[in-house]
């Protein structure tokens, strides 16, 4: 049988490398943790803090530290909730849709590489079991069980 934990052992490191210094975009570096900072709050509707540090499976200490360095780089707003002012709102600002936008299409360009070494057989086997193995991590209970969304 084969050592399932050293295919994702090798996995790992190896988008560990494409994302050592993950992105370039629109004259910023942004680290792989920005990155996913990012995606969260353009794909969560009006995501709180807290949120955005949950879906990351983040502590809210580093997570604060991230967001500051992105809002510093104007790339993310914090705004108060209307409805509950303890709570801060995150968006992205222009420059931050296109920072993301820009990592996106990277991200792209660099998987539909990577599947454009496999026939149409072997890509859709690979993405339904990607999918299938999702399903059943947020399934487990020793792991990574993120908010809906």
């Amino acid at each position: 049988m084969e050592n399932v934990r050293e295919l994702f052992q090798i996995m790992t490191r190896r988008f560990g490398f494409l994302n050592k210094n993950c992105c370039s975009a629109g004259g910023f570096d942004i680290s792989l943790v920005q990155s996913h900072i990012l995606y969260e709050i353009e794909h969560q509707h009006k995501p709180s803090i807290q949120q955005v540090a949950d879906a990351l499976g983040t502590d809210i200490t580093t997570f604060s530290r991230q967001v500051q360095s992105l809002i510093k780089m104007n790339l993310v707003k914090k705004v108060p909730d209307p409805d509950d002012r303890r709570v801060y709102i995150l968006s992205l600002t222009t420059e931050g849709k296109y920072v993301a936008a820009t990592i996106d299409q990277q991200m792209n360009v660099y998987l539909n590489e990577v599947f454009s070494h496999m026939n149409d057989f072997e890509k859709e086997t690979v993405i339904r079991s990607i999918k299938l193995l999702n399903e059943a991590m947020a399934k487990s209970s020793q792991c990574c069980t993120t908010p809906p969304g």
